[in-house]
């Protein structure tokens, strides 16, 4: 068992969900909130938790978080913290119930709507640090929420913004490898895109932070040669672990900066129809990004193709469009049901995203748009 104190707390090993009670007491909660999806009900995976809970532990269970994490969901499961009487919140899932049970935490001390503390708007200085902890318990390989300081939310509006603060970040992370065991292959290389995504990008970042960078190549390293495994064969205990490990750093290097790539997601994320998967998108714009991001990354480049285990002077964006192909990601936005008609706007809220800052090289609107048309097909 593997106990790593590097932004937080974490357990991380097959085994570590059986130390939920022993991490609730040593964070005094007597009565979490558990934020999950109905998609972890209606599969039983929610019964691994509530097992080792069992009947000591009181508490409340929220299970509608949506794909993409809303206002109007936020507003549901704060309002069943505050009646249940909760002092503290489990994530259980992916991103999405990560995410919402961190902006739960935070909007239980803090006034008005959790679009005041977007970054964009100047939310971190509005933060303050009296939240109930948070217990992240990751069911999925690819966002690293459980050690990250933000969440993303749609607001009601449609806007999908980004909340960041050291407030948010859970007290602990339990990291168990053995609750992604049978993930379907489809979400399996979403997620897992979606910690490539993470890992290539801080790696990119133009901030200078060296550990951050070693971590991110270690993650690209592990993405490159056991996601295909993971996506073949979701029993592969050693590819799930790898992949879980890589999605953790993914995160872990958060601090250094996204980039485009992100800026081009999230707008889209918060669409209401169709419903986009994260990480899937993430997979689609990469090699766009990629290729403008060239000339803009020094040696950068050959570091990646050197831990994807690739050839000297490969076409990286090639590459990532060929391992898009073999593990079934989607070719294009086309494909994923995206209309032409959105882009435009889109565009609009990529370019004050607060990833773009980030981005090796900078972009407008007319370059975002561009690179939406381009990942159109």
């Amino acid at each position: 068992m593997a106990l790593i104190t590097y932004l937080t707390t974490i357990h991380f090993d097959y085994g570590a969900i059986k130390l939920v009670p022993e991490e609730l007491a040593a964070l005094k909660i007597k009565k979490p909130l558990v934020v999950t999806d109905l998609g972890l009900v209606k599969n039983g995976l929610i019964e691994r938790l509530l097992t080792v809970l069992g009947n000591r532990i009181p508490r409340a269970i929220y299970r509608d978080t949506p794909t993409n994490p809303t206002e109007e969901a936020l507003e549901q499961a704060l309002a069943l913290y505050k009646s249940e009487g909760c002092d503290g919140v489990i994530g259980f899932g992916g991103g999405s119930s990560m995410d919402l049970a961190k902006a739960v935490a935070l909007m239980t001390t803090h006034p008005g709507t959790i679009g005041d503390y977007a970054l964009i708007f100047g939310g971190l200085d509005k933060m303050k640090a009296d939240v109930p902890p948070i217990i992240a318990i990751p069911t999925t390989a690819g966002t690293g929420s459980e050690v990250g300081r933000g969440g993303v939310i749609t607001l009601k509006n449609g806007h999908k913004i980004v909340v960041v603060g050291p407030t948010m970040m859970p007290k602990r992370a339990i990291c168990d490898p053995e609750l992604t065991l049978g993930l379907p292959p489809l979400l399996t290389a979403a997620t897992g895109m979606d910690a490539l995504a993470h890992c290539v990008e801080t790696f990119l970042s133009p901030r200078v932070n060296p550990p951050a960078e070693a971590i991110a190549l270690d993650g690209v390293r592990r993405i490159g040669k056991w996601l295909e495994r993971a996506v073949s064969d979701g029993q592969d205990k050693e590819a799930r672990w790898n992949m879980m490990m890589a999605s953790m750093e993914g995160a872990m290097t958060f601090q250094k900066g996204l980039g485009a790539i992100h800026s081009l997601s999230h707008p889209l994320g918060g669409l209401k129809s169709p419903v986009l998967h994260h990480g899937t998108l993430n997979a689609v714009f990469m090699p766009a990004v990629l290729r403008f991001n060239a000339g803009h990354v020094g040696d950068k480049y050959d570091r990646l193709r050197e831990a994807l285990g690739l050839p000297p002077g490969a076409d990286l964006p090639k590459a990532i469009s060929q391992l898009n192909g073999r593990i079934g990601i989607p070719p294009n936005l086309s494909a994923m049901g995206v209309s032409a008609t959105v882009l435009p706007q889109m565009s609009e809220y990529a370019e004050i995203d607060h990833c773009t800052a980030t981005n090796p090289r900078r972009a407008t609107r007319r370059e975002f748009l561009d690179l939406y048309r381009e990942a159109m097909g």
